[in-house]
C-alpha cells in the first residue's frame, strides 16, 4: 500500500498550486487526485475576451517563488509569447489564458492523478486511509497519508424552485459555453443574476443579437446592478493582513463582517458595466432594442407556455407585484456553494464547530479536532466563516500554500513575506 506524507483532494487551482509549490520546495511526498481526466478551469465559462479579476502576478506560484519554473511569465516564455503580452500592457489574463497555463503546469507536475477521486477517508490513529476509485473502471486502491488537503472546490446552486427543470431549457451559468451556439437559437433569453458571471453572458448575449434576432432579459433579485469594489484601499481586504485580523474575530462578529463586505464578493467590474452600457447606448441609434433590464425581480419557478419553451414567475418583490416571462432559453448565473466531501461530514463528532455546517478552521487552515492530534486535514473550501471573503479568492491562494506547506515541514522552504497594507485592522 502506498504511504505519502500529503494528499490531496481535488485538482482546482488551489491545489495545483500547492502541488507544485511541495514538488518544487520540500522534500515532502505528494500525490492529488481528481475525477476529471484533465485539468480544466471553469470551462463552461471561458467566454471569448473574458480576463481574469486579478493581476497574473497572483499566478500558482509568483507570490511563495518569483524564480519558479512554474510562473506565468515563464509559461509565456516558453510558449513564445513574451513579446506578444509585452504589447498586450494588460495586468488580468484572459481566462482561456488562465486556464492553459494551468494545464501546462499540471503537465509539467509529477503528484498529479487524474480520473481518479477521493471517496473515503478514515482516521486511523496516527494517519489516515484514503480509498481512491478509478472513475472508469469503479475499481478502488488504498492510500495512506499524513495530512490530507481537501481541495473539492464548489458547485452551482440553482434557486430551490428551479432546480429540476433542465428539460425546460434552464441552466447554470458554469454550463453556458457549451450551449451558447444552441441558446442563441432561441427566440426568448433570459439571464438571472447580478454578478460578473451573469454580465459576463448578458454581454456575449448582446453582442450577438442583431444577428441572431432574440429578445433578450436580464433579471436579479437584487436592488441595482452593481459594480464590485475595486478601489486599491477596499482591495486590501484581500491581504493575510486582513485574513489574520478576521480569523481573530468571534464566530458572531465574523458573520456580521461578512454582510458588509458584500461589494468585494458580488458585483460586476466596472469596465464590463461600460461596455454593456456603451453598447446598448449604439444600438439605440438603430431604434428600439429588445432587451429588458430589470432589477428587484425574483424567479420564483416557472411553467409550461403555449409561446415559448417555458413561463418564468417573477415577482418585483419591492411592489410585492407578480408576472410571467416567457423564456426559450433561461440561465442562471446564481452562484455556487462549497462542496464539501461526505468523509468530512462523517467526522463531525471529531471535529470542533462554530455554527451549523460550519466547522471550526485554524489560522493555517487545520480543521480543529477535539482531540488536538498530530496529523492534519486542512481545507481550501467552505471557508468564508472562517478566514473571510477571501476564501475563494485566487490572488491569496498562494500565501495560503505556504502556510500550510509551513505547517507541515520543520525547515520553512518559503518565507512569508508580507509587504503591509497602509491600513491598519
Amino acid at each position: 500500500m502506498k504511504h505519502v506524507d500529503v494528499l490531496g483532494a481535488g485538482i482546482g487551482p488551489f491545489n495545483l498550486s500547492l502541488a507544485a509549490l511541495l514538488e518544487e520546495g520540500t522534500e515532502l511526498n505528494a500525490v492529488f487526485f481528481d475525477e476529471n481526466d484533465h485539468f480544466e478551469w471553469h470551462p463552461g465559462m471561458l467566454i471569448d475576451r473574458t480576463d481574469l479579476q486579478i493581476s497574473f502576478i497572483a499566478d500558482l506560484v509568483t507570490l511563495a517563488n518569483p524564480r519558479s519554473e512554474y510562473t506565468f511569465l515563464n509559461y509565456i516564455h516558453e510558449t513564445d509569447r513574451m513579446f506578444l503580452f509585452y504589447f498586450f500592457k494588460e495586468w488580468n489574463v484572459p481566462r482561456k489564458e488562465y486556464n492553459a497555463y494551468c494545464q501546462w503546469v499540471a503537465k509539467k507536475v509529477n503528484s498529479l492523478v487524474f480520473g481518479k477521486r477521493v471517496v473515503d477517508v478514515r482516521n486511523e490513529g496516527t494517519f489516515y486511509r484514503c480509498t481512491i476509485e478509478d472513475v472508469k473502471t469503479k475499481s478502488q486502491t488504498e492510500v495512506t497519508a499524513n495530512h490530507v488537503v481537501v481541495g473539492t472546490g464548489s458547485i452551482p446552486m440553482f434557486p430551490p424552485t428551479m432546480e429540476e427543470n433542465r428539460e425546460h431549457q434552464v441552466i447554470h451559468s458554469s454550463e453556458y459555453t457549451f450551449h451558447a451556439e444552441e441558446i442563441k437559437r432561441g427566440e426568448r433569453l433570459t439571464v438571472v443574476g447580478s454578478g460578473q458571471s451573469a454580465a459576463e453572458i448578458f454581454y456575449d448575449l448582446l453582442e450577438n443579437q442583431t444577428y441572431f434576432g432574440y429578445t433578450l432579459t436580464w433579471l436579479t433579485r437584487s436592488p441595482g446592478f452593481f459594480q464590485l469594489e475595486e478601489s486599491k484601499l477596499g482591495q486590501e481586504q484581500f491581504t493575510p493582513d486582513y485574513v489574520d485580523h478576521f480569523h481573530r474575530l468571534s464566530f458572531d462578529e465574523r458573520q456580521n463582517v461578512l454582510g458588509s463586505l458584500t461589494s468585494l464578493r458580488n458585483g460586476v467590474e466596472g469596465k464590463t458595466l461600460k461596455s454593456i452600457y456603451e453598447l446598448l447606448y449604439h444600438r439605440t441609434a438603430e431604434g428600439e432594442i429588445p432587451v429588458s433590464i430589470q432589477p428587484s425581480v425574483e424567479v420564483n419557478g416557472l411553467s409550461d407556455s403555449d409561446h415559448s419553451n417555458h413561463e418564468l414567475q417573477c415577482k418585483q418583490w419591492q411592489e410585492d407585484r407578480n408576472f410571467e416571462l416567457d423564456s426559450d432559453w433561461t440561465v442562471l448565473a446564481t452562484g455556487y456553494e462549497p462542496q464539501v466531501p461526505h468523509f468530512i461530514e462523517r467526522m463531525e463528532d471529531d471535529l470542533v464547530w462554530e455554527g451549523k455546517g460550519l466547522p471550526k478552521v485554524e489560522r493555517d487552515y487545520r480543521l480543529s479536532f477535539i482531540d488536538k492530534r498530530e496529523h492534519q486535514i486542512f481545507m481550501l473550501t467552505n471557508l468564508e466563516h472562517s478566514h473571510g471573503t477571501s476564501a475563494t479568492n485566487l490572488a491569496l491562494s498562494v500565501t495560503r500554500n505556504i502556510e500550510i506547506i509551513n505547517s507541515l515541514t520543520k525547515n520553512h522552504p518559503y518565507k512569508l513575506k508580507r509587504s503591509h497594507p497602509f491600513q491598519q485592522f
